[in-house]
């Protein structure tokens, strides 16, 4: 085979090469035997066989080069421009980004290529990251300028039916008394009638506290901020002297743990429908138009006159720093005292109705809200530091009680004419988390429980309702101690 003229004569034809017609097969090598026969077989591909490709050239026109800091690899090229893509596609784009790869991925940066000598897949540590972080929304820096990151959480749920109701017989419907409080040990006390009860949250067991007889009524209790003592706001006693009948009017305050009288304080003309304790003062506001600041460790019945209002005096709070006293009165006009001022400091006369409902925030030092009566409606929120009205909401209804929680930056407010509903409020917006029914009667009594979690209400239809509407200060989950799985009506006497 080695003999050239023994070589068979091949052709452009016969070889089925593809080759110019002015080039001749002499030009070429000559291929040897084999790669002759190979050309000249005939093959029959397999219909069942499927031809794959020795390569695979992946497109890459939506690949994440950002994310391995490296360019696209054509970036002479200019990408085509979307002469319609919304104006809102870059914050989308931005949070997309966020979401899938994190809120540290760089953004697309116009290089002309990847670095040499750095590894694509190179290490990366990993950013840690709440569980908000799921979320497009959820990241605590900024994905995108202009776009909130607060993380989105579903609203809170409350429920809308009370886990207990008591019966409350004797629960008067009067809008300028004050019957329920709830002490830091857990003992609701309730003023029934001519009555006082108190009832154990942690075992619910009943105790008759005190009866003040036929000739007189409870008109307002209230606990001591830490211990066990009561003082109760009487109606009248009767006292003779010198054979003429006269009327008096205490304020007693009893030792709740062992059902004992301490003391009885006189000093008021009329009925006491509101209390309020500091420390070891107790503040009294009376029909007759004054509140008396009272020392218990004092040998006097008080210590002192505050004179201002021009009508009842139905509300009273004293801040949580125990610094300002906050009265409200039947003369639609609400009163900011000092510690030590027999003149209010602060006046203000936006209310233009009963200023029962007083609340001071435990969040935010000096911030107060007040609610109106029948012919005003609407809840004010002031500024006693700087003396400034923040903010004021209609609710449609007289506004009975107020009440800040603890735990979180909201309130309860009660209402009256004509919706009997309670709110639950979210600060400052003023969002209304929810709207709970239940009471048929003006819903005029309110308390918290120590825990912030559980209110109840009271109303003239002679019932008292327990609702869970706080979230616990540590998991908003954990269920209240107050008894939340004991459903049921029962009575309180």
């Amino acid at each position: 085979m080695d003999d050239p003229t023994m070589a068979p004569q091949l052709t452009n034809h016969h070889l089925n090469l593809n080759v110019p017609p002015t080039m001749s097969l002499q030009s070429l090598t000559p291929p040897s035997h084999h790669i002759s026969r190979m050309i000249n077989s005939s093959h029959q591909q397999s219909p069942s066989r499927t031809i794959y490709s020795d390569r695979f050239i992946p497109s890459r026109s939506t690949s994440n080069f950002d994310l391995f800091n490296i360019s696209q690899p054509s970036p002479n090229s200019p990408a085509p421009v979307d002469t319609h893509k919304d104006d809102n596609s870059g914050t989308y784009t931005a949070l997309l980004r966020a979401a899938l790869f994190g809120p540290d991925t760089p953004e697309k940066k116009d290089v002309s290529g990847p670095p040499l000598g750095r590894n694509i897949f190179r290490f990366k540590s990993e950013t840690r990251r709440s569980m908000h972080s799921l979320s497009p929304f959820g990241f605590d820096d900024d994905v995108a300028s202009g776009v909130s990151q607060s993380p989105v959480k579903a609203p809170r749920k409350v429920p809308r039916s009370p886990y207990k109701i008591l019966d409350a017989p004797a629960l008067q419907d009067d809008f300028y008394l004050n019957l329920v409080d709830w002490s830091s040990h857990n003992v609701l006390a309730v003023g029934l009638g001519n009555c006082v009860y108190l009832w154990n949250a942690c075992s619910s067991k009943v105790t008759k506290l005190c009866d003040l007889g036929m000739d007189d009524s409870v008109c307002s209790v209230g606990w001591a901020q830490r211990g066990t003592h009561l003082a109760v706001g009487t109606s009248h006693g009767k006292l003779q002297v010198r054979d003429e009948c006269f009327v008096k009017f205490f304020c007693t305050i009893w030792d709740a743990s062992r059902c004992k009288r301490v003391r009885t304080m006189e000093g008021h003309r009329l009925r006491v429908g509101a209390l309020a304790w500091s420390s070891c003062l107790l503040s009294s506001g009376s029909r007759d138009k004054s509140i008396l600041q009272r020392d218990i460790r004092a040998p006097e019945d008080f210590v002192s006159k505050l004179s201002g209002h021009k009508s009842e005096v139905c509300g009273l709070k004293w801040s949580y720093d125990n610094r300002e006293l906050a009265s409200g009165g039947n003369d639609n006009r609400l009163f900011v005292w000092n510690q030590h001022s027999t003149q209010p400091v602060l006046k203000y006369c936006e209310h233009t109705a009963a200023v029962k409902a007083i609340a001071w925030s435990p969040h935010l030092h000096g911030l107060l809200a007040s609610g109106g009566g029948t012919a005003d409606r609407c809840i004010r929120f002031w500024n006693t530091t700087t003396n400034t009205h923040l903010s004021c909401m209609d609710t449609g209804s007289q506004v009975c009680n107020l009440v800040w929680s603890n735990n979180v930056n909201e309130l309860v407010s009660t209402h009256g004419y004509s919706q009997n509903q309670i709110i639950v409020w979210r600060y400052p917006t003023m969002s209304k988390l929810a709207t709970l029914t239940g009471h048929t009667y003006r819903v005029l009594y309110l308390a918290i429980s120590p825990d912030g979690q559980t209110i109840v209400t009271g109303a003239g239809d002679e019932t008292l309702r327990f609702w869970n509407v706080f979230p616990s200060p540590k998991s908003q989950n954990t269920d209240s101690e107050i008894g939340a799985s004991s459903f049921g009506r029962t009575t309180i006497r």
